[in-house]
């Protein structure tokens, strides 16, 4: 009869006012023994009934870890790991124990991360997905258990769920695609487990579907996540480890034609990896500028603008990275093309951002001189007054800073463009933010040393606006304008 009557708790457990009396007359102790069956109905009803009394009650879930479930479910799982019903039941039984950090502990000392990641490649419905998912995130809070899923081979699992979810538009697929980008950053975040992905033999990665989760890592998240996991020496752990090279070369193998989804994943990981500063300095040493320049051949919009954000991130702070893009001249031939391409905004701004990007944070004559040849410095001047205040502020202190390298090659190039006559209608704009105000009168400052262009200046009327701006709200400008003013006089 204990099959029945088992089966007769089950029933009864469902009603939340039978718990008490269940709990009270200890059914859950007299049932745990009955988990150790061969008999798989006593198991599924024995579990059934244990779990739904047990549910939403910390309690009695701690007494259920102390007295050894744990090792009973995990032989459930292993033992019987076709079995749908009882999958489901052991499921169920995990998910609302894995929060517990006792549970974490035993669980890590069974072999559980393999027969979840078992179950995690059958599944096929989104609802056993989304349980499983559930409770690989909560297992990935312990260390030990957070290796034993990568050893394992979680992260080939991902991959595949990634590759084939990708693009989906279905809501149940993208909750899907969250859970598994929430578990990826989860597994990675911590330096140290990256190791458990590398194969020191081979000099490389276990597996190319790393990058795959690397991208994901590195492209599904907020800005904020992006720079919490740079500080955390993930990226700087990973380009030790020698993943840009491989990057590059999968890259080299798809840029012509080949799978986007990986151009993708590579792409976004090689921009992100390029941010932490040590890793630029990394990443210079060993001619990877070069490298990411030659990929630039690729006619994909997509490509060429995340190959723009890499070659953007690592002149970033580091004038030896601007003055090697400065100097070539088909990079910058390119780049002053792509400046022009209306029919894709996404890479027009990009390259802008690069070509004033190279400006800032150079010291070279030679690099004015070389975007001066290339035509580039009338699409900074055009830069200057977009719609966009960063690009403004960019623009503006990259030709404040050619201008005091080098101010007679750029003299010509300002009076065709007209940046004079720009710069006064910003300064005369009341939409103009008092940033790009207060850089625009520092650049006015940087020409007021040419005698052709103070001559413009004078003649624009910029003085009577200026004195306007000595009355502003805001005190960094009202500044900027005495100062200048100043030097228009010639007081100073």
């Amino acid at each position: 009869c204990a099959v029945k009557a088992a089966q007769v708790l089950s029933e009864i457990a469902k009603n939340e006012e039978m718990k008490k009396p269940c709990i009270e007359a200890d059914l859950v102790l007299i049932l745990i023994p009955f988990l150790e069956s061969t008999d798989q109905e006593m198991l599924l009803h024995a579990g059934r009934a244990i779990g739904r009394i047990c549910y939403d009650n910390r309690d009695l879930q701690e007494e259920l870890v102390k007295v050894g479930v744990i090792t009973s479910l995990v032989r459930i799982l292993t033992d019987y790991a076709e079995s749908e019903p009882l999958v489901h039941v052991d499921l169920l039984a995990l998910y609302n124990l894995a929060d517990l950090d006792t549970a974490k502990e035993a669980l890590s000392k069974t072999r559980v991360a393999e027969q979840l990641v078992k179950q995690l490649r059958r599944a096929e419905s989104h609802e056993r997905l989304e349980i499983v998912f559930e409770i690989l995130q909560a297992l990935a809070e312990n260390d030990a258990l957070k290796v034993q899923l990568v050893e394992a081979g979680v992260q080939e699992v991902l991959s595949e769920i990634l590759l084939r979810l990708k693009g989906s538009s279905q809501a149940e697929d993208t909750c899907i695609l969250k859970a598994a980008s929430n578990l990826i950053a989860s597994l990675l975040l911590g330096g140290t487990h990256l190791q458990s992905f590398y194969n020191p033999r081979g000099n490389s990665f276990q597996t190319p579907c790393f990058f795959t989760l690397i991208g994901a890592y590195c492209s599904h998240f907020h800005a904020s996540l992006q720079a919490y996991i740079a500080s955390d020496g993930n990226c700087v752990r990973m380009v030790q480890l020698g993943v840009i090279d491989q990057l590059l070369d999968l890259l080299e193998k798809h840029v012509e034609s080949g799978d986007v989804s990986v151009q993708h994943a590579a792409l976004s990981a090689l921009r992100n990896l390029a941010i932490p500063v040590v890793n630029k300095v990394q990443m210079l040493e060993e001619g990877v500028t070069k490298r990411i320049q030659s990929l630039l051949r690729s006619e994909i919009p997509p490509a060429q603008f995340k190959l723009l954000g890499t070659l953007r991130m690592l002149a970033d702070g580091q004038a030896d990275a601007a003055e090697i893009l400065g100097q070539d001249p088909m990079l910058l031939n390119r780049l002053v093309q792509w400046c022009t391409a209306n029919d894709h905004s996404s890479i027009h701004g990009e390259a802008n951002r690069l070509l004033a990007s190279i400006l800032r944070h150079n010291r070279s004559q030679e690099v004015v001189k070389a975007i001066q040849e290339a035509q580039g410095v009338k699409h900074l001047v055009s830069m200057a007054t977009s719609e966009h205040t960063i690009m403004q502020n960019e623009a503006l202190n990259a030709l404040a800073i050619a201008s005091a390298i080098d101010l007679e090659v750029l003299e010509e190039s300002f009076k065709e463009s007209q940046l004079v006559q720009s710069l006064h209608k910003l300064l005369q704009d009341n939409n103009t933010s008092p940033e790009v105000k207060y850089n625009s009168m520092s650049l006015l400052c940087c020409l007021l040393n040419s005698g052709d262009l103070r001559q413009e200046i004078e003649e624009d009327k910029v003085k009577e606006t200026l004195e306007e701006l000595c009355s502003h709200s805001n005190a960094n400008v009202v500044k900027e304008a005495v100062t200048t003013l100043q030097i228009l006089r010639g007081e100073t």
